[in-house]
Order: C-alpha cells, then sequence, then structure tokens
C-alpha cells in the first residue's frame, strides 16, 4: 500500500514493482509491518523500481530486532549477493514524514507484527496486518475513529483456529474491531490468495455489524 504524494509505503511484497509507476517524491519511506516473506521480499525489486529515479533517500523502517534478518538472510550473499540500496532503521513509536504523522503499535502473530496508524490535518487511516482480530483487541484504542481503516482478513469465517494458528483473522472479528473502534469506512486486505472466488468473503454477513466494509482491489485507489 502507498501514500505517492508523501513517498509512504506499507510493507513490500511482490507488488513492489508497481512502486516505480508512481514515485512522486524525492524520498521513500517504506514501513514494514514485519519481515515475513511475503511483507519483504519486494526489497530485492529495489534496484529496479528506483533505476534513474534520482532519489535523495530511501529508508525502510522495521522492528529493530528484525534488522540482521533482512541483512543476514534477505541479502544473504549465496541468495542476493548485492547490498541493500537504502538504509534500514528502527520503527519508532511516532515519525514525520513529509508532513504525515506515522505512528506503530505492535500487533500479536507469530515472530512480532506492527501496525501503522497515519494522520493528518484532515484525515487518518490506520494499517493492520498479519493479526489475529478480536472484538476485545488491544489495538482498538490506538485506531479508534480513524476515517479509512485497511484490515486484514486472510480467513472467511469458519476458519478460526486456523486463523489462531497462523496468526491472522476471520471476517466477523474484524468487522467488530472496525465497529468497536468506530471507523468510517473497512477495507480488507490480506484475503488468502488460494481463494479465486469472485466473493472470497460474505460481506452481507457483517453488514449487521460494520456495514462500510469492502473488499480491497488490485491497484484501489482510497482518496484521503
Amino acid at each position: 500500500m502507498m501514500i505517492p504524494e508523501k513517498g509512504i509505503i506499507f510493507d513490500a511484497g511482490t507488488g513492489m514493482f508497481r512502486a516505480r509507476d508512481l514515485i512522486e517524491t524525492d524520498t521513500l519511506d517504506i514501513f514494514l509491518s514485519h519481515v515475513h516473506l511475503d511483507h519483504s521480499i519486494g526489497l530485492t525489486f529495489l534496484y529496479d523500481v528506483l533505476l534513474e529515479k534520482n532519489l535523495s533517500r530511501v529508508t525502510v523502517h522495521v522492528a529493530e530486532d528484525k534488522i540482521l534478518a533482512i541483512h543476514d538472510h534477505l541479502y544473504s550473499k549465496a541468495l542476493f549477493p548485492v547490498e541493500p540500496n537504502y538504509e534500514i532503521v528502527p520503527i519508532k513509536p511516532s515519525v514525520s514524514v513529509n508532513g504525515l504523522e506515522v505512528r506503530s503499535l505492535s500487533l500479536e502473530h507469530p515472530g512480532g507484527s506492527s501496525g501503522f496508524v497515519v494522520t493528518h490535518d484532515n484525515g487518518s487511516l490506520a494499517y493492520i496486518t498479519d493479526t489475529t482480530a478480536k472484538e476485545n483487541a488491544d489495538y482498538i484504542p490506538a485506531i479508534k475513529n480513524v476515517d479509512v481503516l485497511v484490515h486484514e482478513c486472510y480467513f472467511p469465517d469458519g476458519w478460526e483456529e486456523k486463523a489462531e494458528l497462523t496468526g491472522h483473522s476471520c471476517l466477523t472479528p474484524v468487522a467488530k474491531v472496525a465497529a468497536a473502534a468506530d471507523v468510517g469506512r473497512l477495507i480488507l486486505v490480506h484475503i488468502n490468495p488460494l481463494n479465486e472466488s469472485d466473493q472470497p468473503l460474505d460481506l452481507e454477513t457483517v453488514e449487521n455489524i460494520f456495514a462500510n466494509t469492502e473488499v480491497a482491489k488490485d491497484r484501489m485507489i482510497l482518496p484521503l
């Protein structure tokens, strides 16, 4: 997910190659929720993404205890024998990026994960992925009243045991989180890619919990 006007990207999966055509700033700040490969492999695409873009700075923000994992494994000499072309810094509780405040929060997920809340004078957005949603989740106060909540929803209802095991979420608990946080709009992401149906999640089942819910589409644009 990218905010092109501010040079901010959340996570670096296989879709990172698309960032090349969306770069509008001379800096780029990439915030990683965690370093599982589906969220970090795109860092190795940056040589192509940044080619001839003349950026003055590219910074990757990640939990401090995960920095060595990027250096030692993602950029292992046997896998990728070229040094990263960006700096890596520990995530701070709050950082200002081109006029936006980006706050981080801890999420429960195997190996750990971070969520992010972005605010500016006229709007706010929360990015919550790779965690198991619960009606009383600890992160609800941190996302209270945001205009847009982008939340993972890997599983439909009925997969609660698997969701708990893998650190992912089912539909109804996510809707309950949105309702408890009184957000303006809920966008569902990180849906099981093996589910190829036109409607991987039955949104009608949560209309009475949180009606303003939709499944994200590729290249979707969210005005804030």
